[in-house]
């Protein structure tokens, strides 16, 4: 009977028979096996801002008060905020037309490609369906850009106050963020003389996010200009997290940056969580905005590589995309950012007359962003304490903004009802008014200690 003589890490050796019978062990050589299964080094430089501060807030609302979260980024959770019926209808049909349940190619269906491709397509950003990679969500197409502009050891350029993915997801990649930090008095605009002064020759590509979370804010056309000047003197690419994208309140233009570019290479991310309110169906997309053919052949085919890991987004969603996107009525839109304005004037109304708070007024997406004055509240030594017992109080939970990399100020979700939104801010007043003290009291609080 012949037999072959196989090798394993150099430890054991493995005989195998011709004739088809078990393997028989030859002797075990070095130590003695063991069990040692470690976590990988990926997931230990993995790392969530949000969770790691909020997972440590030992506190209980007030049980005499009900709960009002206004710290959660998710249209969908208190059901005043559905999607339109034509958008679950398109899903409905595409299901039962029993089309959608095999695999597609991993960047999505061609058919849909040139739907997105399509609807963002205009002379000065054109778009041909090569040009667009759908993803599960938007979450994904940000991690798939940034997976191939930037390799371990380089670092990118994100905003301060910002969406603590991107540093969760650099972080895990092994790659360095530099923050740059935007200015409240200027209605959260980018100090452009800062972001300029942190690009390195490690720099791999610059993250704008507009219209922005955390802020509200909504950058203005000349405003976008001066962000394309830096990155184009630097010829440094653009990650631009446009998820919020046309949503913006009526006095404001969102403006798409990639249509004002001439020469900087963008990869623009967006999806139909926000603004057509289904975070949870997990469709997103990258859109290649590259006129001077900076990208190449080589970004393009990097992601296609990469969407290979997991083969693409929901079929059954992409089924339905070219209804959703063509047969979403525009007065759903309007009825949206028409809520979502009057909770914005309402809550920065209530807030600027509160002592103690600086709110700065939203120009759209779904927050608000409110500056906490820590000298007059002396009891508190961040704005992590401040909600704290603004939830142990008044059950009241904001997400304090160092969770954004920008402390002292915490964060309000305009999405809530109305009515929830009339008693929350009633109930931080009540709060600030009862651990507000003005400038002598501050005063003879210090001489005291």
């Amino acid at each position: 009977m012949d037999s072959y003589l196989i090798q394993l890490n150099g430890n054991s050796d493995v005989h195998l028979h011709r004739n088809g019978n078990s393997p028989s062990l030859g002797k075990v050589k070095g130590r003695k096996p063991r069990w040692a299964v470690r976590a990988s080094e990926m997931s230990k430089k993995t790392f969530n801002p949000i969770r790691a501060i909020v997972d440590a807030m030992k506190v209980e609302p007030n049980p005499n008060k009900p709960m009002i979260s206004l710290s959660l980024g998710d249209p969908t959770v208190f059901g005043n905020l559905p999607t339109d019926d034509e958008v679950t209808q398109a899903v409905k049909e595409a299901l039962d037309s029993g089309n959608y349940n095999g695999y597609a190619p991993s960047v999505g269906y061609q058919s849909c490609r040139q739907v997105v491709a399509a609807y963002y397509s205009c002379p000065e950003a054109p778009l041909e369906a090569q040009d667009v990679i759908l993803t599960s969500g938007c979450s994904q197409a940000i991690e798939l850009a940034l997976a191939v502009l930037a390799n371990p050891g380089q670092n990118i350029l994100v905003p301060r106050p910002g969406f603590s993915l991107y540093k969760t997801l650099a972080f895990s990649m092994g790659i360095e963020v530099k923050f740059y930090n935007l200015l409240p008095e200027k209605s959260w605009e980018i100090d452009l003389k800062h972001l300029e002064s942190l690009v390195d020759e490690k720099t791999a590509c610059l993250i704008v996010n507009n219209p922005s979370n955390p802020c509200g804010s909504v950058f203005s056309k000349s405003h976008l200009q001066k962000i394309l000047a830096v990155a184009s003197r630097q010829c440094v690419p653009i990650l631009a997290d446009e998820i919020y994208g046309d949503m913006v309140f009526a006095e404001c233009k969102y403006e798409p940056i990639a249509t004002l570019s001439t020469n900087v290479p963008i990869l623009s991310c967006g999806g139909l969580a926000k603004r057509w309110l289904v975070p949870g169906w997990r469709m997103g997309w990258i859109l290649v905005n590259d006129r001077r053919d900076i990208f190449g052949n080589e970004i393009r085919d990097g992601l296609v590589r990469l969407t290979q890991r997991i083969l693409g987004p929901c079929t059954i969603v992409q089924g339905a995309l070219e209804h959703i996107i063509h047969r979403t009525p525009p007065e759903f839109y309007h009825n949206t950012l028409s809520f979502l304005k009057s909770n914005a004037d309402l809550c920065y109304t209530a807030l600027s007359a509160v002592s103690g708070l600086q709110p700065v007024r939203p120009s759209g997406a779904m927050y608000l962003m409110v500056g906490i004055e820590m000298e007059h509240f002396p009891k508190f030594e961040n704005d992590v304490e401040f909600t704290e017992q603004l939830i142990s109080e008044q059950s009241v939970f904001c997400l304090p903004a160092s969770c954004f990399e920008y402390p002292n100020f915490f964060r309000v979700v305009l999405t809530v009802p109305e009515e929830m939104m009339v008693e929350a801010c009633s109930r931080i007043q009540d709060f600030c008014e009862r651990h507000y003290q003005g400038n002598e009291g501050a005063q003879d609080l210090e001489c005291d200690k």
